[in-house]
Protein backbone atom coordinates (compact mmCIF):
# COMPACT_ATOMS: atom_id res chain seq x y z
CA UNK A 1 0.00 0.00 0.00
CA UNK A 2 2.64 2.35 0.98
CA UNK A 3 4.70 1.50 -2.41
CA UNK A 4 1.49 2.49 -4.21
CA UNK A 5 1.27 5.56 -2.81
CA UNK A 6 5.06 6.73 -3.04
CA UNK A 7 4.50 5.53 -6.50
CA UNK A 8 1.10 7.89 -7.10
CA UNK A 9 2.80 10.54 -5.11
CA UNK A 10 6.21 10.96 -7.53
CA UNK A 11 3.66 10.19 -10.37
CA UNK A 12 1.75 13.76 -9.40
CA UNK A 13 4.69 15.54 -8.62
CA UNK A 14 6.14 14.49 -12.28
CA UNK A 15 2.85 16.04 -13.90
CA UNK A 16 3.22 18.92 -11.82
CA UNK A 17 6.61 19.24 -13.11
CA UNK A 18 5.69 18.75 -16.62
CA UNK A 19 2.95 21.22 -16.31
CA UNK A 20 5.07 23.74 -14.85
CA UNK A 21 7.69 23.12 -17.53
CA UNK A 22 5.29 23.75 -20.18
CA UNK A 23 3.88 26.33 -19.10
CA UNK A 24 7.13 27.88 -18.99
CA UNK A 25 8.48 26.90 -22.67
CA UNK A 26 4.57 28.70 -23.41
CA UNK A 27 5.30 32.14 -21.81
CA UNK A 28 8.63 32.28 -23.68
CA UNK A 29 6.99 31.16 -27.38
CA UNK A 30 6.66 34.27 -29.80
CA UNK A 31 2.85 34.83 -30.77
CA UNK A 32 3.05 32.72 -34.28
CA UNK A 33 4.65 30.08 -32.80
CA UNK A 34 1.65 30.37 -29.72
CA UNK A 35 -1.18 30.17 -32.38
CA UNK A 36 0.35 26.78 -33.66
CA UNK A 37 0.59 25.61 -30.33
CA UNK A 38 -3.39 26.59 -29.41
CA UNK A 39 -4.29 25.47 -32.52
CA UNK A 40 -2.30 21.75 -32.06
CA UNK A 41 -3.90 21.74 -28.64
CA UNK A 42 -7.48 22.30 -30.14
CA UNK A 43 -6.83 19.23 -32.02
CA UNK A 44 -5.31 16.96 -29.51
CA UNK A 45 -8.65 17.99 -27.57
CA UNK A 46 -10.91 17.03 -30.32
CA UNK A 47 -9.56 14.01 -31.11
CA UNK A 48 -9.76 12.43 -27.82
CA UNK A 49 -13.30 14.13 -27.55
CA UNK A 50 -14.08 12.34 -30.58
CA UNK A 51 -12.01 9.14 -29.86
CA UNK A 52 -14.56 6.82 -29.56
CA UNK A 53 -17.02 7.78 -31.97
CA UNK A 54 -14.57 8.07 -35.19
CA UNK A 55 -13.98 4.42 -34.95
CA UNK A 56 -17.36 4.45 -36.70
CA UNK A 57 -17.72 7.11 -38.52
CA UNK A 58 -19.01 7.19 -42.13
CA UNK A 59 -17.28 9.48 -45.23
CA UNK A 60 -20.35 12.43 -43.97
CA UNK A 61 -19.18 12.31 -40.31
CA UNK A 62 -15.51 12.91 -41.41
CA UNK A 63 -16.21 15.29 -44.12
CA UNK A 64 -18.54 17.17 -41.66
CA UNK A 65 -15.31 17.19 -38.75
CA UNK A 66 -13.17 18.95 -41.48
CA UNK A 67 -15.69 21.36 -42.54
CA UNK A 68 -16.15 22.28 -39.22
CA UNK A 69 -12.51 22.33 -38.40
CA UNK A 70 -11.88 24.78 -41.51
CA UNK A 71 -14.49 27.32 -40.85
CA UNK A 72 -14.57 27.22 -37.05
CA UNK A 73 -13.75 30.79 -36.55
CA UNK A 74 -10.13 32.25 -35.81
CA UNK A 75 -7.95 35.17 -36.43
CA UNK A 76 -7.22 35.84 -40.33
CA UNK A 77 -3.65 34.23 -41.04
CA UNK A 78 -1.98 35.40 -44.05
CA UNK A 79 0.07 33.05 -46.44
CA UNK A 80 2.94 33.71 -48.55
CA UNK A 81 4.55 31.98 -51.36
CA UNK A 82 7.50 31.25 -49.02
CA UNK A 83 4.50 29.14 -46.36
CA UNK A 84 4.00 26.89 -49.59
CA UNK A 85 7.84 25.91 -50.11
CA UNK A 86 8.83 22.56 -48.93
CA UNK A 87 12.33 22.52 -46.68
Amino acid sequence: MIGKMLFLEVQLMTISRLRKQVQQQIESLPEDVLQEVADFMTFLLDRRRHEGEMTSWDEDAWQQMALEQLFREEEDVEYTIEDAVEN
